[in-house]
């Protein structure tokens, strides 16, 4: 039986939506694993490019080199690891992948040459994204409707949290230079990942995926037979508008891309302001997603919901890209009143954007094979996340303002194209799906 979150009351408190939400049992494993595995996984995000540069000495080359080939690993590896969760237990894989990711990482402390570090980093990689595919396969069996979209908020936010507390461990080793501090903390960081897989071995059996239905000739293109009946396997390739969800989400997730290269790297070389100032919005936005995340996401499972916010994060995100630009060639303070602005709607484009794709991609997807979709979308975004640096690098930093507008364009266009596919896929209003009539609620109990 499938459990369901609390439904939320518009005036409740942060806190109350959050103790309300991980009552469930199987989102307060899932919040327990993320909270303790990702805090080691914040400590690997801020010193592993740094250890294996100043540290293994892997010239700027080299760690491009180990990052571009593990991303690509990690792109397929994602529906892969969907599609396992489809076939086998998704709990007992949810945990393997982990243990394997975190045994993965323990061992960067031990490499000592560009190709041990790049068999490690693809590792990472491949398990990594894995294990993302088949946990949104256990969220998407797990709950209905508005808890999925508020379960993937409640763990980005606590996913946030935890990586902030580990880049603050990683800073005590940074600040030492030491580098048997850096293999210590690298150590205690894959140790406490490991504690973090514990948890998950306590998940029901119930977000396993059911007894596999034969395959035959779908009668209806929305993934079920009519009547009622239980929908059968289909593969997402095949399925368009998932297809095209998955792209245009690929293309507007660049977004993140831009904030970790493309804004450091503007900053650094064509405004006034400190380079400094790419700190302070780092965490200008991890405090955004931390409070925004879960409120801003409610009512996203509603297609026309999702549509209309992915609409408002195109607009965002395309006048956060053209105050960007603005922010070059002018002084000093200017420039960073500019930036500040243009990272707050920025940020409120990221969380308003995968709030409108985390609904969509539930929603859309085939019941019968939920892995599989959800690998598809995570294969997605590793694509849109290996183009971003390239993108951002053709537009906005070689042509300046230009660009930049071509980017705020691309940005624009994708979030709307979403946008138009959620409308198709609702046809009929809100109030006819919300509020069944008597007549026909008399039908159903009859």
């Amino acid at each position: 039986m499938q459990t369901k979150l609390t439904k939320e009351s518009p005036t409740s408190s942060f806190r109350h939506r959050l103790r309300d939400s991980v009552s469930d049992p199987v989102l307060r494993i899932l919040v327990t694993a993320t909270l303790i595995s990702r805090v080691g996984r914040g400590v690997f995000l801020t010193i592993t490019v740094l250890y294996i540069t100043f540290v293994i000495g892997l010239s700027a080359g080299q760690a491009a080199t180990v990052l571009g080939v593990s991303s690509a690993i990690g792109v397929a590896t994602s529906y892969l690891g969907g599609l396992l969760a489809d076939r086998f237990s998704a709990r007992r894989l949810l945990f393997a992948l982990m243990a394997g990711e975190g045994i993965a990482l323990g061992c960067y402390p031990f490499a000592d040459s560009f190709t041990s570090v790049l068999l490690i980093a693809c590792a990472v990689s491949a398990l990594s994204n894995a294990s993302n595919a088949s946990r949104m396969a256990i969220v998407a069996r797990a709950f209905e409707g508005p808890a999925r979209v508020a379960t993937r908020a409640i763990l980005r936010t606590v996913t946030n949290v935890s990586i902030a507390v580990g880049a603050a461990i990683a800073g005590a080793a940074l600040l030492s230079n030491d580098v048997a501090s850096y293999r210590a903390v690298m150590v205690g960081a894959g140790c406490v990942y490991l504690v973090g897989v514990i948890p998950v071995w306590r998940l029901p059996k119930y977000v396993d995926a059911p007894a596999r239905v034969p395959v035959m000739p779908m009668i209806s293109s929305e993934g079920a037979a009519p009547g009622g009946a239980v929908s059968v396997a289909r593969s997402p390739f095949k399925d368009g508008p998932y297809l095209s969800l998955t792209v245009l989400s690929a293309i507007f997730g660049m977004q993140f891309g831009l904030a970790e290269v493309g804004v450091p790297l503007w900053i650094a070389h064509n405004t006034q302001a400190p380079t400094a100032l790419v700190s302070m919005l780092i965490i200008l936005n991890t405090v955004v997603v931390i409070v925004f995340q879960i409120p801003l996401s409610r009512g996203t499972e509603n297609p026309r919901t999702a549509g209309r916010v992915m609409t408002i994060a195109g607009i965002l995100m395309a006048a956060a890209c053209v105050v960007y630009a603005l922010a070059g060639g002018v002084s000093l303070a200017v420039a960073i009143v500019l930036l500040i602005i243009a990272a707050l709607a920025h940020a409120f484009a990221e969380v308003w954007s995968q709030a409108g794709a985390w609904g969509l991609s539930f929603e859309l997807a085939n019941e019968a094979n939920p892995g599989a979709y959800q690998g598809l979308f995570g294969m997605g975004a590793g694509l849109g996340a290996m183009c971003a640096p390239f993108v951002v690098a053709g537009t906005a930093l070689t042509f300046g303002f230009p660009g930049w507008l071509a980017l705020a364009v691309v940005f624009l266009a994708s979030a709307l194209g979403i946008a138009a596919i959620a409308r198709r896929a609702t046809p009929l209003t809100a109030d006819t799906v919300e509020q069944p009539s008597s007549e026909s609620l008399a039908v159903q109990s009859s």
